[in-house]
This record gives structure tokens, C-alpha cells and sequence, in this order.
């Protein structure tokens, strides 16, 4: 990030005042689509898609030069089944079946590779139907199980990446998926996790996008409040199942060719179909521009899980921590996580700028991609959010006594940086 981009994005989040950005967006009839790498900057990608949080689509141009789309795609443009089975064939991958509805999601099983792809192979031949039913292999981590190396390179757009940095320090976890099935198999109606971004790019084969603006998930709820598991259902067109349906607009269509990327904003929900045989790389991130997103969804989060035992509450001890435990079990991520979370960061970036200040010092810590000025930027985001976090009930009702450094703690450090640094 260089000084101007910072300026700009810093004026942006200061004239919200601490407010989520609006979600009221302007009507959109299309998704802009970036044709040439050469001449489109991070700066550009900043401040045209990230901040505004709106969809774009990159060419296949970007990711030419990714190994998997030169070694897991045969000549025709298929999956190459036989470099996957000889290269990943034995590894354990988890398979989701689209013909099974399970609350708002699919079932999933799990078993290797090859067994999969066998089941693939059987697919198509029965022209494209199985008794097995419909089997999507979605979530597989491959980058827990192998190196990125010489498969993607993580493009510089999204390489502001907290929620992977954070779980690659802890060595437990990450958000980078690998995504393959045949025609037919798709994701039902979403928002990502934590209200991340999340980008995906098809490997080979084509994907059709549809995808909702924050706020307008509201109209399409059922006269029960749930969220349909499938937009494209006819069901949607009963007014009385669904009283609202009439005020959503139609939802804004992407077909994704192979090896194009698309961007996927905080809070839009969507619904992916696979018009191919596909194999897709899929990451969900969270950087300063979303942040507060995310902490605004954790508080929806628990207020959900203390409304759902609310009856417990006089009689349950300690009836706050236990909706903390239920959170984390629901969501992956309670308040104290979460702190934890911005916590790592936080001194991650107090690192780099500790080495820009004395260079040679404060080796550790440094993401060699992270320059001083994004490292600025983020510094007053977690500032901004920690100083809602600390004062937030729920969060006060936790035992910080442990917690090093304590939250109030690092929150005056943070915002001794953010306003010895507003002049730079």
C-alpha cells in the first residue's frame, strides 16, 4: 500500500464515524471485468472494489501462470483424473451431497481422493446421474495438507490477509479450499464466514454466480425469518411463504470461465452452480477494510445464542460463559478469540513498524509482503474496533485477568501509534 491509498481508505472509514459502511447499494446491472494485469494496481483494486465492497471479475491473464492449471487440466480443458490420483490420491477430502438438503446446507462424508474421483468417472458416464446422488467435494484444505508451491500464487490483491495470518500462527487452521465436482453440483444461498471476502478462482470448467447486496437477503426470508437454501426455487414466488420476495430485486448474474477470479464482497450473499466439470481454489480473508464487519456478526452471533437459552439465564450458572462455549461451537469464534485474534495482528504490525523506525530491529513477526504504510492502516482499524470490543458488556463479563496484554492495554498502545502516525 503506498501513503495515497492509506490517506484515501483512512478518510473513508473517518467519515463513517465508527458506522458499518451502508447497505444500501446502488443498483448494480453488471460486474466490471478486469481485462489486463499489467495495468491494474493494488491501488486500483483498493480503491475501486475492496472499499466499496462491490464484485469484480479478473481475466484468466491473472493466473496464467499457476501450476495447476497447466498440470490438473488436460488439453480439452477437463480434469486431468490421473495427475490428481497420482499426486493426491490417497489424501482424505470432504464431500458434500447436493441432493440432500440439511437445515440451510448439504450433508458431508469423508473419503480419499480416489475414491472420489471415482464416483466422478461413474458420474459421467451415467450421463451425469448416480444412486449415490449428487456428491460435491468442497472444503478440502490442501494447503494443511501440501505446499502451495508451484500449484497458486496467492495474488498481491488479496494478500492483506488476517484471518490466514492469524491461523498460520497459530499452526492449527486456515481458510484456503479446494473446491471439484461434476455439472450439476453447486453451493446453496450463503454469506462467507465471519462476514469474510473470499476469492475463487476456476481452475477449469464454469461457474454461474448470483449474488445478493447486504440488506437484501431481508426480502427474500420466509414468513418464518429463515433464509431460503435454494434462490432459484419456485417456492420463493408464494406470497405467502415468502411476504417480502417482492421487494428483492433480481439478483446479479456472473458466469466465471476458466481460470477467471472472481472477488466476492463482505456480507453478499450468493449461490454458486457448476455449469462444468469444475475444479476451483477458494479463500476466505479478513483485512482492515471488513474488520468491522466481522465484529459486528459476532455480536448478531451471540445475541442469536442468548436469545436461543434465554431461558436458561436465571437458572444456569455462569449463563454468560456457557453462551460464549455455544458461540465458539456455532460460529468457530467466540469474543475471546476474537480479541485474540486482533491481538496477533495488532503486535504483528506493531513489529513492522518497530523495524521501519530502527531498521535491523524487530526482525520477527514481519509478513515480507506487508509494507509500513498498510501496516499503519491496520494498526487504526483493530484500534478502532478494539475500543468497541473493550467496552462491549459481554466482553467485560469475561475473565481478562489472563490475557496478555491486557485489552485496555493494548488498545492505548494502539492509538498511541494511530496518532503519532496520522501525520506521516
Amino acid at each position: 500500500m503506498d501513503r495515497e491509498t492509506r490517506v484515501f481508505a483512512e478518510n473513508h472509514f473517518r467519515g463513517l464515524r465508527g458506522r458499518l459502511p451502508s447497505r444500501v447499494y446502488p443498483p448494480l446491472d453488471r460486474v466490471d471485468f478486469i481485462e489486463k494485469p499489467d495495468s491494474f494496481t493494488y491501488a486500483d483494486f483498493f480503491k475501486g472494489y475492496l472499499l466499496p465492497n462491490v464484485p469484480c471479475v479478473f481475466s484468466s491473464a491473472f493466473t496464467e501462470g499457476w501450476g495447476c492449471r497447466k498440470h490438473w487440466v488436460t488439453p480439452s480443458g477437463k480434469p486431468d483424473f490421473d495427475y490428481l490420483l497420482q499426486n493426491y490420491g490417497d489424501v482424505i477430502v470432504p464431500v458434500a451431497n447436493c441432493g440432500i438438503q440439511e437445515y440451510n446446507s448439504n450433508p458431508k462424508e469423508h473419503m480419499p481422493l480416489r475414491d472420489y474421483i471415482s464416483y466422478w468417472k461413474e458420474f459421467i458416464q451415467g450421463d451425469y446421474s448416480s444412486p449415490r446422488g449428487c456428491l460435491y467435494l468442497k472444503d478440502w484444505h490442501l494447503c494443511r495438507d501440501f505446499s502451495a508451491d508451484g500449484v497458486f500464487t496467492l495474488p498481491v490483491y488479496f494478500s492483506s490477509d488476517w484471518l490466514n495470518e492469524y491461523w498460520d500462527f497459530l499452526d492449527v487452521d486456515d481458510y484456503r479450499f479446494i473446491y471439484m465436482g461434476p455439472t450439476g453440483t453447486w453451493s446453496p444461498f450463503h454469506a462467507d464466514i465471519f462476514r469474510s471476502f473470499s476469492w475463487s478462482v476456476n481452475i477449469c470448467g464454469r461457474k454461474k454466480w448470483l449474488f445478493f447486496p447486504p440488506g437484501q437477503e431481508e426480502a427474500l426470508r420466509d414468513c418464518h425469518g429463515s433464509l431460503p437454501y435454494d434462490v432459484t426455487t419456485p417456492a420463493l414466488l408464494d406470497s405467502h411463504l415468502h411476504p417480502m420476495h417482492q421487494h428483492c430485486s433480481p439478483p446479479l448474474e456472473v458466469t466465471q470461465e476458466a481460470g477467471e477470479m472472481v472477488f466476492v464482497p463482505s456480507g453478499w450473499h450468493h449461490q454458486v452452480h457448476n455449469l462444468d466439470d469444475t475444479i476451483s481454489i477458494n479463500h476466505n480473508w479478513v483485512n482492515g477494510c471488513n474488520v468491522a464487519n466481522m465484529w459486528h456478526f459476532l455480536q448478531q452471533e451471540l445475541c442469536a445464542v442468548q436469545q436461543e437459552v434465554s431461558e436458561w439465564r436465571d437458572s444456569m450458572p455462569d449463563w454468560h460463559n456457557h453462551c460464549q462455549v455455544i458461540m465458539r461451537s456455532c460460529s468457530g469464534i467466540n469474543f475471546e478469540e476474537f480479541y485474540h485474534f486482533l491481538k496477533v495482528i495488532a503486535k504483528r504490525r506493531l513489529l513492522v513498524l518497530a523495524k521501519e523506525a530502527s531498521p535491523g530491529e524487530a526482525e520477527s513477526g514481519e509478513d515480507a509482503g506487508l509494507g509500513p504504510q498498510q501496516a499503519t492502516f491496520d494498526v487504526g482499524r483493530i484500534a478502532e474496533v478494539l475500543a468497541s470490543v473493550v467496552v462491549h458488556p459481554d466482553f467485560q463479563r469475561l475473565d481478562t485477568s489472563e490475557f496478555s496484554p491486557q485489552p485496555e492495554d493494548l488498545l492505548q498502545q494502539l492509538e498511541e501509534v494511530v496518532a503519532a502516525t496520522t501525520s506521516l
